[in-house]
């Protein structure tokens, strides 16, 4: 990462005070004497930071933030003054300074802006590198399935695409919501800008805030310096909120800013900043529910689902499994680089009469155990681990609870059958349920599930 800096100023003093002070902190250092000068050795020297005072003679130092913002948007530029004024600080932080001080300086402080500002120029890179890594696994040819149901999928993804109306995506755990939120965001206009995914349920409250808002300086233990939050990374880009129906009420209520006035205060700040991020979110819960009880806001639901996509169950699109299994199958195989091609006759039997409690997760772990351990180029259903505690030709999710049977009673049934079929291994269970530990085990301490555990031979549980 370049450590670049430019410091432009009239003061030669002020210059030279830098430009030790800077190279003793391993920066390398050109200075300016003008904003003119500054800008001829723009291409020479090629900074990732300027540093500039605000009044010079000639060209000032806003006129000069407004031409490198022009010819070389990716540049941070601070923005230093001895003439503090609430006009001059606003229309730098407009013009798009990273920041503004002002003289008398301290270096200390300056030597952490600097490192906050580099550290968040890192963060950017591997944002905009993973939105291009992840840009083709999730092109719309990687979405499965000729039901007449993911057809509509496709079609809506197609019209999501050309606007940025936020997406409420509802299925069970292991369906392809992620898949189906990088779809849309990647075959979007803005698939150049960062795709961020966040689980809610993995963090805290304040953690999660934190991540999704930022926080200042103080605002909580260990918050030793200023830190941005995703949806000031994410530019122009998407934010995926997965598992939304589980956030907590005061966190509702700072998400509902976010989507009606595409504002947020950091955690501990003061200064509201805005974002232009695209909000996706994406539930495996009844939120009508959650509404009911008062466990979810109204307000806040309504906005969400302004596009509401339903993803069906595996089970409900038995038709699609040989396709998809194929298809997992070839990019399994150059995964684990095995020479696996097909899958026989009787094996696909039994992934297509499987009820599939995992979706297609499960599938896709399934398929990569059997060409784990296939010794030639065919799958065979003796490959195959459908779980002892589940026949192939059904689940006990259907005989142990009815049609009319409670969510809760169904979640627990669910859980439970998972749980069963890896012994009790809470780590491979929270995996096929696509959840965190803590989440599966505040789950079994819920529905008072008792877990016994096999040995796994050192693995976590």
């Amino acid at each position: 990462m370049s450590r670049r800096i430019l410091v432009v100023d009239d003061d030669a003093s002020i210059r030279d005070t830098f430009e030790h002070h800077l190279a003793r902190s391993g920066h390398h250092v050109a200075t300016a004497a003008s904003a003119e000068e500054a800008l001829d050795r723009m291409a020479e020297f090629d900074p990732a930071l300027v540093i500039t005072d605000l009044r010079m003679p000639g060209m000032d130092g806003l006129e000069l933030l407004r031409r490198l913002r022009d010819t070389t948007p990716d540049i941070d530029v601070l923005v230093i003054t001895a003439h503090e004024d609430m006009r001059s600080a606003m229309e730098a932080m407009k013009a798009g300074a990273y920041d503004y001080l002002v003289k008398p300086l301290d270096l200390d402080q300056i030597d952490l802006l600097i490192e906050r500002c580099f550290q968040d120029r890192k963060l950017k890179r591997q944002a905009r590198q993973l939105s291009a890594e992840a840009a083709e696994p999730y092109a719309l040819n990687q979405l499965v399935g000729r039901d007449p149901r993911m057809i509509e999928i496709y079609k809506l993804i197609g019209s999501l695409a050309a606007n940025r109306a936020p997406v409420l995506i509802r299925g069970e755990t292991g369906t392809g919501k992620e898949l189906i939120a990088r779809a849309i965001h990647f075959n979007s206009a803005d698939a150049q800008e960062p795709f961020i995914a966040v689980n809610c349920t993995a963090l805290t409250e304040t953690l999660l805030e934190s991540e999704l808002f930022g926080h200042v300086r103080g605002a909580f233990t260990g918050a030793v310096a200023d830190h941005k939050g995703r949806f000031e990374l994410a530019g122009a880009g998407t934010i995926f909120l997965d598992e939304i129906a589980d956030v907590s009420p005061p966190f509702q209520a700072k998400l509902l800013r976010v989507l009606e006035n595409h504002e947020f205060v950091p955690v501990g700040g003061e200064r509201t900043r805005r974002t232009d991020a695209r909000v996706i979110a994406a539930t495996n819960r009844s939120i009508e529910e959650r509404v009911r009880s008062g466990d979810f806001r109204d307000d806040l639901y309504f906005r969400l689902q302004v596009v509401e996509i339903w993803v069906p169950p595996l089970r409900e699109r038995r038709d699609d499994i040989p396709l998809l299994a194929n298809h997992l199958l070839t990019r399994i195989a150059a995964d684990l680089h095995k020479d696996v091609r097909l899958i026989a006759d009787d094996a696909l039997r039994a992934l297509t009469a499987y009820d599939w409690p995992g979706n297609v997760r499960e599938l896709e772990n399934t398929l990569t155990r059997a060409v784990v351990i296939a010794r030639g180029p065919a799958i065979t259903q003796e490959h195959l681990s459908l779980g002892s505690a589940v026949g192939v030709q059904g689940s006990p999710a259907s005989e142990a609870v009815g049609d009319d049977a409670t969510l809760d009673a169904v979640e627990r049934a669910h859980v439970q059958r998972v749980l069963a079929r890896t012994g009790g291994n809470k780590r491979q269970a929270a995996r096929i349920l696509g959840i965190s530990r803590p989440r599966l085990d505040r789950l079994i301490a819920r529905h008072g599930l008792m877990v016994t555990e096999r040995d796994h031979r050192g693995h976590d549980s």
